[in-house]
């Protein structure tokens, strides 16, 4: 009977219950926990309220939403007519140049001669003319060469290579039914496959024509973005089964009435010349275009810090039978101690990270402002990885209290591993490219399960931290955390055992 009651009080359920009866029952670490969770929720709601989309609370125009509920950029100049049915569209493209304009709000006082690397021209075959509906494009591009195109998120090379008269390339577009494939060549013969879309639901009637449109010129040294146009020259143009008149017309896709006369595009033809400009962009918006939904938990790094703290002490607290460096099997206590750390941190930050996002996006829509739209999976991502990242930091610092006896160096080590490369790389206190290593080799990688808004080499964009963006994906860098706890977690666990013998 003694023997069945020792094996009982030993079992590691019953260690569980010592370690979560030893957490309750000492106040400072609920009201450590507490403060933790309130801290994000507290700066969340401070940064909602702040955010408004421009002075006197502007109401900021609607963002296009793709058609897999993404934010995206839909804005060009579209020169178009209906294609019922299938068929196919085939032009030359002689030309691609493009005008660069000084940083705003001077764009139309000082403009040069320059086309960005991801201008574009060629055939798009587009649901219809509203932002955000399902398209369709080949084209050729600023400096990527033959690119195909669609939807917003998937993109597919063809032969790199630059447009100009002397070498012309000769793009074509067919759809049947349901599949859109794109073509190029250098001599209007032989043709090459870029790549096939498969655009599901695409109605009978669509729109196609050819297209230019020109991201702006996006500037690293201040992060001003620049006002570009870009001009096409199209010959050779040819549309069967079209079904239709045969009349063409020109639309600016997306766009405001009071933009620059630059980014307006237009439409001129000269026999059977077609000379197109655009301006803007056909690709997912990127985290600078408005808030995502990660902002609201700009807290969390402040809360990291108290939990740091109190799982340091933690790993010293007595519990009613025995202390962590007087039992016989501290291995085991310390798992137990790890789990309940890492459970209540877990489940508070979660709480917490729920109603900093649910609540702020309803302050900051409240405010005419925008959140970039993002899947119900990755908004869940973001919430439970924010909880599952300061509960494995929160076990981390755990296992380093363990490691070190003296708390004052176990507390300070944590947060340099965890806390500072943080700071440092979003403060822009240390070169992007230290920054990028800094949130690659620490524990800090973790941070990315927050990046709600990928990245994507289509779009122009400055991929640093401060816009939102780490070096790697999102499962990528929280695996990097847990990689730094379960080696301190075993580590710790081994030199206990070592101190048993």
């Amino acid at each position: 009977m003694m023997k069945l009651e020792k094996t009982e009080r030993d079992s590691f359920a019953h260690l569980l219950v010592a370690e979560w009866t030893t957490f309750r029952k000492a106040r400072g670490f609920l009201i450590a926990i507490a403060v933790a969770a309130l801290i994000p929720v507290f700066l969340g709601l401070v940064v909602a309220n702040l955010i408004t989309c421009g002075p006197n609370g502007r109401t900021c125009s609607a963002i296009p939403v793709g058609p897999g509920g993404e934010a995206v950029d839909d804005t060009s100049y579209f020169v178009h007519q209906p294609l019922a049915r299938d068929g196919s569209m085939t032009v030359r493209v002689t030309s691609l140049t493009g005008l660069i304009t000084y940083p705003p709000p001077k764009h139309d006082q000082f403009v040069v001669s320059g086309v960005v690397s991801w201008a574009k021209a060629g055939i798009m075959i587009k649901e219809n003319t509203q932002q955000g509906s399902a398209y369709a494009a080949v084209m050729i591009t600023g400096s990527h060469g033959v690119r195909m195109q669609y939807n917003f998120l998937e993109d597919m090379a063809g032969n790199p290579g630059d447009v100009f008269a002397q070498s012309p390339r000769w793009l074509r577009l067919t759809r049947e039914g349901s599949i859109l494939t794109g073509y190029e060549s250098t001599d209007g013969v032989q043709w090459t496959r870029v790549g096939t879309a498969h655009l599901a639901g695409l109605p009978s009637t669509v729109q196609i024509g050819l297209f230019v449109t020109s991201p702006c010129n996006l500037s690293t040294d201040d992060a001003t973005c620049r006002l570009t146009q870009a001009t096409a020259t199209f010959d050779h143009v040819s549309l069967t089964d079209s079904g239709s008149s045969g009349a063409w017309v020109g639309t600016k896709i997306g766009g405001h009435k009071d933009d620059p006369a630059l980014s307006m595009g237009s439409l001129h033809t000269s026999g059977e010349m077609f000379t197109v400009t655009g301006s803007g962009d056909i690709a997912p918006l990127g985290a600078g275009g408005g808030w995502p939904i990660e902002r609201f938990l700009i807290g969390t790094i402040i809360g990291l810090l108290v939990v740091i703290v109190a799982a340091v002490l933690f790993a010293a607290a007595k519990r009613p039978v025995s202390h962590i460096y007087a039992s016989k099997r501290r291995g085991q206590v310390l798992a137990a101690k790890a789990v309940v750390i890492g459970l209540v941190t877990f489940t508070t930050q979660l709480v917490a990270a729920l109603i900093a996002v649910q609540i702020g996006k309803h302050m900051v829509l409240s405010h005419g402002a925008i959140i970039l739209s993002v899947s119900p999976l990755t908004e869940l991502r973001v919430m439970v990885g924010t909880a599952a990242l300061v509960g494995v930091a929160a076990v981390f610092a755990l296992s380093l209290g363990t490691l070190f006896r003296h708390r004052v160096v176990a507390v300070m080590l944590s947060i340099a591993l965890t806390v500072l490369p943080f700071i440092l790389a979003f403060a822009g206190l240390v070169p992007d490219a230290w920054s990028q290593w800094l949130l690659r080799l620490t524990p800090d990688a973790g941070f990315a399960i927050q990046q709600s808004i990928p990245a994507y080499p289509q779009v122009i964009s400055l991929y640093t931290p401060q816009f939102g963006y780490y070096p790697l994906a999102p499962w990528a860098g929280f695996a990097v955390l847990c990689c730094y706890t379960a080696f301190a977690l075993s580590l710790a666990i081994f030199l206990l055992h070592r101190r048993d013998r």
